[in-house]
């Protein structure tokens, strides 16, 4: 740097207005003519020998270039310890990950730094001189400084971040954010079975089991699969049908053709052909059946969860109502092609008193509709499971008013799947898809929903002699008991086949004693267990008999404790007194039942059913 030369960003007044002489001194500013020679290191200045004489005269001085030697030496400290000062910082940023403000003050730093380091080594790479001396000393004061900043290398703050998982708020979150859905099941080793495979009835509803399988042959255990079915007519068009999905693996495709003829039934899983399709189908026209006494004939229909449990034989019946005097025990015919009851030219005699339904979107139009309540004020109340919305009608059948919105907000329906009336009036709603229940006003007003966040699949619900809401949880297979507040009361069950555990339970009804009575579908056994979850009564077996079940849905319980139950892969009804035994059927012939689903009791004192095969539900005689 030259003598006098300003530095870029001194702020030194003395830089800019001294004027160098010949030599290593300045001109002094006190005495014309004198060049100063001396640095009076008490005032820190550089001076003449006429000021060592005069005003500085008793001041330590020193020759000017011994002093810029000392003072070059003391930047080089400076500048160490400035940069020693920033290493520092640096460490103290690395390890406990400072924020913001101590970023920015090291950005400052860091400027700073670089601007006095550069204008350390321009002077230091200088001729010495007294013009230097002063803009070092500039630059020695700013080192010092920056040197002794307070800087915080001991840590402020630390390093802990954890995050403490609030799991039913989260729970919550992710069921009003959705569902991620998949399944293992692959086309090349899924199979049909069921004689709609081969041939079926004209008009008549038939019905195939799909069976999904994984890539090594093992049977799926949930449902949600993509699977589409087509029966293609010889003219191109396609019959009607609808694939249900029982959520087990299995499906089944219950189809209609209104022509006689030879046809295609192709089966796809995610748009491939399962094993053996397309298949060959053949419809023909039914012949007038055998000739048997009515009383002694009983119905058949195939209708099964599972490949083990599929039969062409199904339901007996009873000979006449439950105390007509004439009880006699049902026979079995050999079940049609279409694995479903034939309908007879002549009417058998029957306890349907009527019929309300057809599959569509319409009043007094059904979609698989599964949950049924009867309320003390004579109303009938159907859950509309894939139509989103719950239907009432009068004791009579007569079409009263619907509700319901399809979505997954609260106050919403995305499937329905059981129905209850609280003793104040308010409809109480099982949500299977939405994993809640839904509480409405009698006029179908919303209020609140209650078991968020708990439930995984509620099915069934009831209300006992408390006005505690029952729940039956079919995938978490457990009971939970809720006051209508919400506010958990207790819960019991858990999965498996053990005397207090459930394999699918769907359906639960409350006898006078308030004990709970639950329909275990896959153990095919109905359980009864006290308010606290013991079990008292544990009755049924899987198969075709008396007594025994094909998958138990609906139940109902009359006021001398009878327990009527849906028998749903039987297609039947039967009625046991409070113990389990058996006592007779329904007689459900003449318009027999297809998987029938919810069950209850109405307030003149019939048997209502959703027979959710048939897409509509019945109102049948029941003597007690």
């Amino acid at each position: 740097m030259e003598a006098g030369q300003p530095s870029p960003d001194s702020s030194s007044e003395e830089c800019t207005v001294l004027e160098a002489l010949p030599g290593k001194g300045l001109a002094c500013p006190i005495h014309t003519g004198k060049v100063t020679e001396l640095y009076c290191s008490g005032c820190a200045v550089c001076v003449c020998e006429e000021c060592v004489s005069g005003e500085h005269a008793d001041h330590p001085t020193t020759p000017l270039l011994a002093a810029l030697e000392t003072h070059r030496d003391g930047l080089q400290e400076g500048l160490a310890a400035a940069q020693n000062s920033f290493e520092e910082l640096h460490k103290t940023l690395d390890s406990v990950k400072a924020r913001v403000e101590i970023l920015l003050m090291e950005l400052n730093m860091r400027c700073t730094y670089k601007t006095l380091k550069q204008k350390t080594e321009e002077a230091l790479s200088g001729e010495a001189s007294a013009a230097s001396l002063q803009a070092e000393r500039s630059l020695g004061e700013r080192l010092g400084e920056l040197a002794s900043q307070g800087l915080p290398f001991q840590a402020e703050e630390n390093d802990q971040l954890d995050l403490l998982m609030e799991a039913d708020g989260l729970r919550r979150s992710i069921h009003n954010l959705g569902t991620i859905v998949t399944t293992s099941a692959v086309a090349s080793q899924s199979e049909a079975s069921g004689v709609g495979l081969e041939q079926c009835i004209v008009g008549l509803p038939a019905s195939v089991t799909i069976t999904t399988r994984d890539k090594a042959g093992g049977p799926c255990r949930s449902g949600n699969a993509i699977l589409s079915a087509e029966v293609c007519t010889p003219d191109g068009s396609v019959a009607d049908g609808e694939i249900l999905d029982h959520k087990n693996g299995t499906y089944d495709f219950v189809y209609t053709v209104n022509k006689e003829g030879e046809f295609s039934l192709a089966l796809r899983l995610y748009d491939q052909h399962i094993k053996g399709s397309p298949f060959r189908l053949r419809v023909t026209r039914s012949h007038d059946p055998e000739e048997s006494p009515p009383t002694t004939t009983a119905t058949s229909l195939t209708a099964t969860a599972t490949p083990s449990t599929g039969s062409s034989e199904g339901a007996k019946r009873r000979g006449k109502s439950p105390g007509s005097g004439s009880k006699k025990k049902g026979s079995r015919r050999t079940g049609s092609a279409l694995g479903t009851p034939r309908r007879r030219e002549n009417p058998i005699e029957d306890d349907l008193i009527f019929r309300i339904g057809s599959k569509g979107r319409n009043k007094g139009e059904f979609t698989n509709l599964q949950g049924v309540s009867a309320s003390s004020s004579g109303r009938i109340l159907i859950a509309d499971s894939n139509n989103q919305c719950v239907q009432i009608f009068s004791n009579d059948g007569e079409f009263k008013s619907r509700f319901g919105v399809r979505g997954r907000s609260p106050g919403q329906l995305q499937r329905p799947t059981g129905v209850a009336v609280h003793p104040n009036g308010d409809i109480i709603i099982a949500d299977y898809d939405n994993k809640w229940v839904s509480i409405f006003s009698s006029e179908g007003k919303y209020k609140a929903k209650l078991g968020s966040g708990r439930l995984m699949g509620p099915k069934g619900v009831s209300v006992d002699q408390n006005g505690h809401v029952i729940v039956v949880d079919n995938k978490a297979c457990t009971v939970f008991i809720f006051q209508p507040t919400g506010k958990l009361v207790t819960k019991f069950g858990s999965r498996g086949n053990g005397d207090k555990q459930f394999a699918g339970p769907h359906f639960a009804a409350v006898n006078n004693n308030n004990e709970i009575i639950v329909t275990d579908f896959h153990n095919h056994s109905v359980k009864v267990f006290t308010p606290e979850g013991d079990l008292l009564l544990k009755f049924g077996s899987n198969g075709e008999g008396n007594g025994q079940f094909n998958a138990p849905t609906g139940v109902a319980v009359d006021v001398n404790g009878n327990i009527i139950v849906a028998d749903w892969g039987n297609s039947r009804i039967q009625v046991f007194d409070g113990s389990g035994s058996f006592l007779s059927y329904i007689n459900t012939s003449a318009d027999p039942l297809y998987g029938p689903q919810g069950l209850a009791l109405t307030s003149d004192g019939h048997v209502v059913v959703a027979d959710s095969g048939n897409h509509c539900f019945k109102v049948y005689r029941y003597l007690q």
